[in-house]
């Protein structure tokens, strides 16, 4: 069992199976205090990635930009 196996994964409110979500989703969960994974939704059982928290805030920061 992994660390990924017993999180909370959490999907994009902006993921969907049409319209501009597409089903091209990615999935976050808090691994612990400063880390979190992140995964293909359409594929769960692939590798995940691992990033910092504060990777992870500058990994939103960056894709909440445009909007």
């Amino acid at each position: 069992m992994t660390a990924e196996d017993s999180v909370a994964w959490r999907k994009s409110s902006f993921s969907g199976s049409g319209g501009t979500g597409g089903g091209d989703c990615v999935e976050a969960a808090r691994l612990d205090r400063d880390r979190f994974a992140l995964r293909d939704s359409k594929n769960p059982d692939a590798a995940t990635l691992q990033v910092s928290g504060t990777g992870m805030t500058a990994l939103l920061r960056e894709l909440t930009a445009g909007h």
